[in-house]
């Protein structure tokens, strides 16, 4: 089966009762198709009233235009035999950075003919079928060169968010020679959320770590300030006796929230009550209306790094033996005493944030680990900025993942989920896809230099099909 990425443009080339409606039915949405034959009944008198032609393809340009320039994906079911509109076609789709695919339709001419005849409506006359037939034997040659992205014979296709435009080959590619890949589980909501059923679910589903997220009122990007908002180290206290095996942390402490040293006494806690199984994320915090709320001081980016920077150097201090002075930039600490002193001998650390210059160089400096967002392109570009400082510190990824097994599964989970987003921005922006989607996105990741994805999944009919992509990195 072909896939092809969200958006794109479609061109269906070929003869009358070539078949290009029928699989244009098949593979698409009514309301992604643009069709001659359908503005023909929308001007004229009906879909073969020929007389309505000229006005009926000045409605399908104009259509298409504005389709394009929203980058709405767009199926033009014409018979695509005129060059000069396949081109022009195609350059408006590159004008708009979108790919343009022919679907080419080389049915024989006994079947186009038989078809015609059999049909009781639209029916096209035989010495016009015979001048289609023609002009397709001449188009089928010269199509590669139209600058199409792909020129495809006939054949099923899925249309899938970007992330997942190359995803199969990935796919193949894990089967064939498995990549190990961890998964973290990000809780970012609490609103009707059973947390310590969720952090066992995701415990039993494979997954290697639960993340929740440091806030203390829910994030615009997310929901409503009054949303259900859980504090995230009481939490992770309490998912410290509901688990067993998964490590527990903030992705990521924001630094200007507690007192370091505070912080650190808390992550020491938490490392011991649940058995060594504790994770250390921060980051500058950038929530500002959230410190007007509560009554803190917001500083400068460049006070808050200072204090980053100190609290990376103080932390492990803490943790280890003695109780040494500490004078940091920002931060001074007289006694950096902290018994008992955590299980692990330290506490890994892990950097959120994309920024190369300051974040990514702390994380080298200082981290385990630097979680970075983005798609593909944005991850190889941070791998390569983090390999420049420090080729050890490892890579991990943020991100949400829809999953169901089928596409049946995933146009369900989508519809549930949307509310009065277009399905296709909504399935882009959770990256709705199936089990094999993801392995091949997850992948992709790996090859980028991903050692850890923390996920979000957005329903809880996510979590089985999930257990079967963490599956498929456990080979």
């Amino acid at each position: 089966m072909l896939t092809l990425p969200e958006p794109c443009v479609v061109v269906l080339v070929g003869p009358g009762a070539a078949g290009k409606s029928t699989w244009a039915a098949a593979n698409f949405r009514a309301d992604r198709i643009v069709s001659s034959d359908a503005l023909r009944a929308l001007a004229g008198a009906g879909e073969d009233d020929i007389a309505a032609s000229a006005d009926a393809f000045e409605l399908l340009e104009s259509v298409v235009e504005r389709r394009v320039r929203r980058r709405l994906t767009t199926v033009i079911d014409t018979l695509g035999l005129d060059a000069d509109r396949r081109r022009r076609w195609v350059a408006l789709a590159r004008e708009h950075g979108l790919p343009c695919v022919a679907i080419a339709f080389d049915t024989p001419a006994a079947e186009c003919r038989a078809r015609n005849r059999a049909r009781a409506q639209k029916r096209i006359p035989a010495d016009a079928l015979t001048q289609q037939l023609r002009a397709w034997a001449r188009t089928k040659d010269v199509l590669a060169a139209d600058g199409f992205s792909a020129v495809h014979l006939e054949t099923p296709v899925r249309v899938v968010p970007q992330a997942f435009a190359d995803a199969t080959q990935a796919a193949q590619r894990q089967r064939e020679a498995p990549a190990s890949l961890r998964f973290g589980l990000h809780v970012g909501e609490f609103k009707g959320v059973d947390v310590r059923a969720t952090a066992r679910a995701a415990e039993e589903a494979g997954f290697d770590a639960v993340y929740v997220m440091d806030h203390f009122r829910q994030i615009p990007q997310i929901g409503r300030a009054w949303d259900d908002f859980l504090e995230s180290y009481t939490t992770l206290a309490y998912l410290a006796a509901c688990t067993e095996r998964v490590r527990l942390g903030a992705l990521v402490t924001g630094v200007t929230y507690r007192n370091v040293a505070h912080l650190g006494k808390i992550l020491a806690t938490l490392d011991v009550l649940s058995g060594g199984r504790a994770v250390c994320g921060l980051g500058l915090a950038w929530f500002k209306e959230e410190h007007t709320a509560y009554g803190w001081p917001f500083p400068s980016v460049r006070e808050r790094y200072a204090l980053l920077e100190d609290a990376l150097r103080f932390l492990p201090l803490l943790w280890g033996k003695g109780s040494p002075r500490f004078e940091g930039r920002v931060l001074s600490v007289p006694e950096a005493m902290c018994y008992p002193r955590p299980v692990q001998e330290r506490i890994p650390i892990v950097v959120g944030g994309n920024g190369e210059r300051h974040t990514l160089r702390l994380a080298a400096q200082y981290a385990d680990a630097a979680n970075v967002m983005g798609d593909l392109a944005t991850v190889r570009r941070k791998a390569e900025v983090l390999r420049g400082y420090n080729p050890h510190t490892r890579l991990t990824h943020l991100s949400t993942a829809l999953v169901a097994a089928d596409d049946r599964g995933v146009e369900r989970l989508v519809e549930a989920g949307r509310g009065r987003r277009p399905r296709e921005t909504y399935a882009a922006s959770v990256h709705a896809g199936t089990v094999a989607d993801h392995v091949g996105r997850f992948r992709q990741l790996a090859e980028a230099g991903v050692s850890e994805v923390m996920l979000r999944l957005p329903h809880p009919d996510c979590m089985e099909p999930m257990s079967q992509v963490i599956a498929a990195f456990r080979g």
